[in-house]
């Protein structure tokens, strides 16, 4: 049996029996997720608007289920849109209908954005908040009342830690974003007394996702593969219920604390690792090599003296 950690847990079968709940689950992080979580025994409830490929974004509800059952668990594809507390209470019902239980949430569904406020139009505005804040929330307010009487469970948002210092020219984003870090940090403190863990998560890097790609968000070097959040979301889960709950985590530094050291198996490209994004006041900085192509707005690269990077 493998040493690293995730490997083990997968192998253990950790999450046998358990139902796990992952918003935006068609591609990218959430599949990672939802793939992750399959081989370590969980019946996954695959969320997503996605019912159909399209060029730039191909998976779906249903092929992600697919994968998910070749794993041998069960899969329930549910087409909802985090904006409609409606589809997101009937989701619930259905994963309570289909599983008998829901033990995990992982509220990975978002938004992007990255505008200055003059050239962010009120309709972006909205559509990140609704996606990112109150999707989260919905989704959440959604699992609390099973997860409470069943007094246990774990609930991930997937957001990152809030950093006040350079946030021009995504604080429309930001703002929706730390919603979700709130949501995380105040519902823990209100839901303890039922053993259920509460947190945020968010990566140390860049991650290879359609949103990077399609968004030229840096060069392929610079990222790090999703596997790297699927693996600590995979270890949060797994630790006992409501003893780690109230933090919001950088992936590298929760694994890292576990005894994770080598993670090099994350890296998009073999032998380059990737420069870390957040956040600027905690990890430092990256001074890449003269001829690297930085997009603007994805880091701003200075002296190690003035301590500035930028998710």
């Amino acid at each position: 049996m493998s040493n690293f950690l995730p490997d083990k847990l997968r192998k253990q079968k950790c999450l046998s029996g358990k139902t796990a709940v992952i918003t935006g689950a068609s591609r990218g992080i959430g599949r990672e997720i939802a793939l992750t979580f399959a081989q370590a025994g969980a019946n996954v409830v695959v969320a997503a608007k996605s019912i159909q490929d399209t060029p730039n974004l191909p998976g779906t509800i249903y092929s992600v289920a697919k994968e998910v059952e070749a794993y041998g668990v069960k899969a329930l594809p549910c087409q909802v849109d985090v904006r409609d507390e409606v589809a997101v209470e009937k989701m619930t019902d259905k994963a309570l209908q289909a599983f008998g239980s829901i033990d995990i949430l992982i509220a990975n569904s978002g938004a992007l954005w990255w505008k200055n406020v003059v050239d962010t139009p009120m309709k972006r505005y909205d559509l990140v908040q609704d996606v990112n804040a109150r999707g989260a929330f919905a989704c959440v307010r959604a699992v609390l009342p099973h997860m409470i009487k069943q007094r246990s469970g774990h609930i991930i948002t997937m957001s990152p830690p809030v950093e006040l210092e350079h946030m021009e020219g995504k604080v429309g984003y930001l703002m929706s974003k730390y919603g979700m870090t709130i949501l995380a940090m105040g519902l823990a403190d209100e839901v303890r007394e039922f053993n259920i863990s509460s947190n945020a998560l968010w990566p140390k890097t860049m991650i290879e996702s359609f949103a990077t790609m399609n968004f030229h968000l840096g060069e392929r070097w610079m990222w790090r593969k999703a596997s790297i959040l699927a693996d600590c979301v995979l270890m949060m889960v797994s630790e006992p219920g409501g003893h780690f709950s109230g933090h919001a985590v950088i992936d590298e530094v929760f694994m890292r604390e576990r005894g994770v050291e080598d993670f090099s198996r994350y890296q998009c490209v073999p032998g380059k690792e990737p420069p870390p994004s957040w956040p600027a006041s905690k990890l430092g900085t990256f001074k890449p090599p003269k001829n690297a192509s930085v997009p603007p707005g994805v880091y701003s690269l200075n002296a190690a003296s003035s301590n500035h990077s930028r998710l």
